[in-house]
């Protein structure tokens, strides 16, 4: 199962850097996201690594929001995530 950042959680005029929204593979809805809601991530770069939880479903269709302690960098976007 592959983890994915897809955005960061952001406003009209606002985004937050601490806060991401990630797409979990074969999950579909908002039943199967649910599952996860506590589970660690962590996302790696070359020299350091970022460390998140789950916190909560984003809409219908099996997106979740993790809460990061570091603000998460722009290249983040895209970024391939690890559940430890």
């Amino acid at each position: 199962m592959s983890i994915k950042i897809v955005s960061f959680r952001r406003g009209r005029k606002t985004q937050n850097l601490h806060q991401a929204v990630l797409r979990l593979d074969n999950v579909k809805n908002r039943e199967g996201a649910k599952s996860y809601i506590g589970k660690k991530v962590e996302v790696t770069f070359s020299k350091n690594s970022i460390k998140g939880v789950i916190t909560r479903v984003h809409g219908d269709n099996g997106r979740v929001v993790a809460r990061f302690r570091r603000g998460l960098p722009g290249q983040a976007i895209t970024k391939e995530v690890k559940s430890p």
